[in-house]
């Protein structure tokens, strides 16, 4: 809950931030949508005869997919660009004060993620600055309690909740050598340079890194905020860049006008959004600094827009893209109730653009994927409804024969059916056989993407690294783990392309032989591998280029950036293992469901026509049970219809808004993303998403 306001200041909320609230809102009901029609089709009562354990575990994953899904909004700037007061303005102006610190200097001094889950009481949790020291990831930091200082946080008072998160900024004085040991010695920032020549030491933060549990509307409907400090302690966490940021919907970077584009402006944009973040905003912040009474409203006006092309110019941006706002004066106005001066701050334009690009962004990715692969699955539950259905009639077309033929011709009729099945039961060895050797195929194939051979290639590395962390020799390691792993792959693709023939020959059997659709088997695609992989070697050569790291090689710095590739390359060989053992499941799942279904209605039919040889009364009874068969399986398959229609609307936000865009059926970003959001602590795996470049 936030902190108690009144009526109408709730009614205000609503409408200085509608559209944004109202998108994430949107967003949050379709995903509780889409849950209950995944739960619609569990419930389907033909399901546990068309789905094996494997699929139905699939479809519990993607329901903890849509559950933990999150809308993360990542903000990067220098400091004093106004970057906490913007997310002060944008998202807790019902405080009717600053809920972060947010005050002239460096604020912000550790990454820190705003967020909500039910999971654990509101509070903040701190990590020591000393974790730098260790080898371990962030995202193992995260699963370990004992290492971070937690505190409580009391929603009910806006003064105590302030005062707590006054930790945020807390900062101490050091030694040289202890700010070089925690990677924050710069020799080139002069305000580090002046703090040493006065008192001998060095001022750094307190905490590394910061969780923010806390339970706004918003934050509860799915939205995460990631405040990232200024450049020096960006560039002293490389996974920041390698893991956290790839996973936001959307990066706002904030510029201001008094400075304009600084050297280190330009820097953070260059490193960290420019070729990042699929969907950026540029922030121009402090337009009120142009209101000091001796220009008129149109001479301001032409001040802010040729602000905002040379901005645009020097980013080389859209001028669309980039938005001048008051931040402190948005949250003076949204306290205040003042609508003039929350209309003269801009930030509504900001907010609305945010609600479109940043809901879009993660609608395009989440709902796209899991829309295609359960549709997929429930269109062959309704082809395996289809052949009960085709089966039961063909059951009450030999029943009502069998009624009205002499009982030599009704002979001739089981003999048919019974012959049938014969033919079926070789054609079923032919497929166990065939099975068996599809099995055998995937355990070779899995076996390449083993983490017991990751981990030997790894250590090799490493160890041939040594104790001289270059650049040199960081770019070099990369560049063979990229090609050991395109190797990989190709040899990955080779095996499942066998695996893919054999599939295809068992389906042309059942085919030819017994009428069923004519189909192929899906094929594997490593691509997503091979691209995730490459990314990696990409930014690490532009790491490995930077003139400060190439010239100064920080040891500390490049030893960070090696462990935190590990950690994702792991995370892709773990990515690609999973999606091939989906694949190895999928390549005859549905051919194996079709062949039990179809054998048991000709058991069936078998069972039914026998019983009915030589008993008139039989026949009546059976002919009446197949056509309640017949109904109950019709009902059954038009319950898929109406399921599948629900399940394809809810795509509908999306194509209405953005037509033009062409889905991809990929799946892989979803087998780990309900795993490790952010601010999660059950996995040390980091979150990579495919559908959106990963780097």
């Amino acid at each position: 809950m936030s902190i108690p306001i009144s009526n109408t200041a709730q009614n205000q909320e609503i409408t200085v931030i509608s559209n944004l609230t109202s998108k994430i809102t949107e967003y949050s009901q379709w995903r509780e949508n889409l849950i209950a029609t995944i739960d619609e089709y569990i419930d389907w009562p033909g399901h546990a005869e068309s789905l094996n354990a494997i699929q139905e575990l699939r479809l519990y994953d993607i329901k903890e997919i849509l559950k933990k899904d999150q809308l993360v909004l990542a903000f990067l700037a220098e400091f004093s660009r106004g970057k906490t007061e913007t997310i002060n303005a944008l998202f807790f102006s019902d405080f009717n004060q600053r809920l972060l610190p947010s005050e002239p200097g460096r604020t912000t001094m550790c990454p820190t993620e705003i967020f909500w889950s039910d999971k654990e009481e509101p509070c903040i949790k701190l990590l020591p600055i000393e974790t730098r020291q260790s080898d371990d990831t962030l995202s193992y930091l995260k699963t370990t309690q004992d290492i971070w200082h937690k505190i409580r946080l009391d929603i009910h008072s806006a003064d105590a909740m302030k005062q707590t998160l006054r930790a945020l900024v807390q900062k101490r004085e050091v030694d040289i050598d202890t700010a070089k040991r925690l990677g924050f010695w710069n020799e080139d920032d002069s305000s580090m340079q002046r703090q040493l020549a006065e008192s001998g030491k060095v001022e750094i933060p307190v905490w590394r890194h910061a969780l923010i549990n806390y339970p706004h509307p918003l934050l509860k409907n799915g939205l995460v905020v990631l405040d990232t400090p200024g450049l020096n302690t960006m560039g002293a966490e490389p996974e920041l860049t390698l893991s956290i940021l790839p996973n936001a919907q959307a990066i706002l970077f904030l510029t201001a006008t008094d400075t304009g584009i600084t050297k280190s402006d330009m820097q953070i944009w260059t490193n960290y959004v420019q070729k990042r973040a699929a969907h950026k905003l540029v922030v121009l912040n402090k337009i009120d600094i142009l209101w000091d009474g001796l220009e008129s409203d149109a001479e301001v006006e032409v001040l802010i827009q040729k602000q905002i092309r040379n901005t645009a110019h020097e980013l080389g941006l859209d001028s669309q893209n980039i938005f001048a706002i008051s931040a402190q004066k948005a949250l003076v106005a949204k306290i205040r109730k003042d609508t003039a001066l929350l209309k003269r701050s801009r930030i509504n334009s900001l907010e609305n653009s945010l609600a479109e690009q940043m809901v879009q962004s993660k609608h395009e990715i989440l709902g796209r994927a899991i829309v295609t692969e359960c549709s997929n699955m429930i269109k062959a539950s309704r082809k395996l409804a289809q052949i009960r259905v085709g089966s039961i009639k063909n059951q009450l077309a030999e029943l009502r024969e069998l009624q009205h033929k002499s009982h030599d011709a009704s002979k001739d009729i089981l003999a048919k059916v019974v012959a049938e099945r014969k033919r079926y039961e070789s054609s079923i060895l032919t497929f166990n056989q065939g099975s068996e050797k599809i099995k055998r195929l995937s355990s070779k194939l899995l076996r390449h993407l083993s983490l017991g051979y990751l981990d030997t290639t790894l250590a090799q590395t490493k160890q041939d690294m040594g104790d001289s962390w270059t650049t040199v020799g960081l770019n070099r390691n990369i560049r063979e783990i990229t090609r050991l792993a395109i190797n990989l792959a190709e040899e990955i693709s080779i095996e499942g392309h066998t695996i893919k023939k054999h599939a295809d020959d068992l389906y042309q059997l059942f085919w030819s032989k017994h009428g069923f659709e004519k189909t192929e088997a899906i094929q594997l695609d490593m691509r997503h591998f091979i691209e995730n992989i490459q990314a990696l070697e990409k930014v690490t050569e532009e790491f490995c280029a930077s003139p400060v790291n190439l010239l100064t090689e920080k040891n500390f710095l490049i030893r960070k950036f090696f462990l935190g590739l590990g950690v994702q390359i792991q995370a892709i060989f773990e990515q690609a293992h999973l999606d091939c053992t989906h694949w190895l499941n999928q390549v005859i799942g549905e051919l194996k469901n079709q062949i039990s279904v179809h054998k048991n209605a000709l058991d069936q039919r078998a069972e039914s026509l026998m019983e009915s040889h030589n008993n008139a009364d039989k026949v009546i009874k059976n002919i009446a049970s197949a056509e309640k068969d017949l109904i109950k399986y019709q009902d059954q398959s038009n319950q898929l219809d109406a399921t599948l229609l629900k399940l394809m609307r809810s795509i509908k936000f999306n194509t209405d808004n953005h037509k033009e865009h062409t889905p991809e059926n990929s799946i892989l970003q979803l087998n780990i993303s309900a795993k490790n959001g952010i601010g999660e602590r059950e996995n040390s795996k980091p979150n990579i998403k495919f559908d959106a470049p990963f780097i």
